[in-house]
């Protein structure tokens, strides 16, 4: 099992995009879009006071009348941020994301905040843990020692 450590170390980016609250709907949409980004997470200093997804602007600010920039983040975020610490594991990850429908984690470092990391990313880890074993019990199975290719039992 990797720790939530590896997984950031393995993603290509690991800028966590953050915004203060008084931040407009409209200028974390634009945000978002540049930075191709799903949350951002709202920020008092360097205390997590909130996330805000694109779902948020989806269903909170975009059906009512309203427009986008007389709207706060801090009004539509979410409060009370479930987050991980990087020695959790990805399974710790993926029970949190399934218990709380959770598409986004924030990771800290002894309180500090040190990256993001999404259901995308814990699935793609979990998906390599299981191919990296396909290989070793096919390696076993057929008496091939590792490194070396597994004939093809199609042939």
């Amino acid at each position: 099992m990797k720790t939530v450590a590896q997984i950031l170390k393995s993603k290509p980016n690991q800028t966590v995009v953050t915004v203060p609250p008084r931040t407009t709907a409209r200028d974390a949409a634009q945000l978002m879009a540049e930075k191709c980004v799903g949350v951002l997470l709202v920020t008092v200093g360097d205390a997590i006071a909130g996330i805000v997804s694109e779902r948020d602007l989806a269903r909170k600010v975009m059906p009512f009348e309203y427009p986008a920039s007389a709207v706060a983040v801090a009004d539509i975020m979410t409060t009370g941020v479930i987050f991980v610490d990087i020695a959790q594991t990805n399974e710790d990850c993926m029970t949190l994301m399934t218990d709380h429908h959770l598409r986004h984690l924030p990771v800290l470092d002894n309180g500090r905040l040190v990256g993001m990391i999404s259901i995308g990313d814990v699935v793609k880890d979990l998906l390599s843990d299981q191919q990296f074993t396909i290989e070793q019990l096919e390696h076993y199975i057929a008496g091939v020692p590792t490194g070396q290719t597994v004939p093809s039992l199609s042939a």
